[in-house]
């Protein structure tokens, strides 16, 4: 079940990110959502669909898909895709909110390098992973 979830997750967020328009234009949705916020989304969706995968394939000793996994899976693609944009120089903004949304970058990548290596750490040391999600 996990792979049919993960599959639509991952069809569905990868059209978004590629072709945002069209496919709001298919699915008969209104069009006046700004293709940032549809990129978003697919790559919320992609990242939910990377964690089932690491859900259903991961061994016991491995990290949770929908647990600490998900969330690091999340954060980094959505600041791959919210870097994307923000380089794309698609996005006119002023100033401030450049820096807003590059400082969202960077904290959603540091959380997930510390929560990694965080989990590394405790796998290493014989704690079991759950033990502090």
């Amino acid at each position: 079940m996990l792979i049919i979830d993960a599959a639509i997750n991952l069809v569905l967020g990868f059209l978004l990110l590629v072709f945002p328009l069209d496919v709001f234009q298919l699915l008969g949705l209104p069009i006046e959502a700004p293709s940032f916020y549809t990129s978003i989304l697919g790559g919320v969706l992609v990242g939910a669909g990377i964690a089932l995968l690491i859900e259903r394939f991961r061994s016991p000793a491995d990290m949770v898909g929908l647990g600490l996994g998900g969330a690091i899976t999340i954060n980094i693609y959505a600041a791959l895709i919210l870097a994307g944009w923000l380089v794309s120089g698609k996005l006119s903004l002023p100033l401030r909110g450049r820096l807003v949304l590059w400082g969202l970058v960077v904290i959603l990548v540091a959380i997930s390098w510390f929560e990694l290596r965080a989990h590394r750490k405790k796998k290493h040391s014989g704690i079991h992973a759950n033990a502090y999600q």
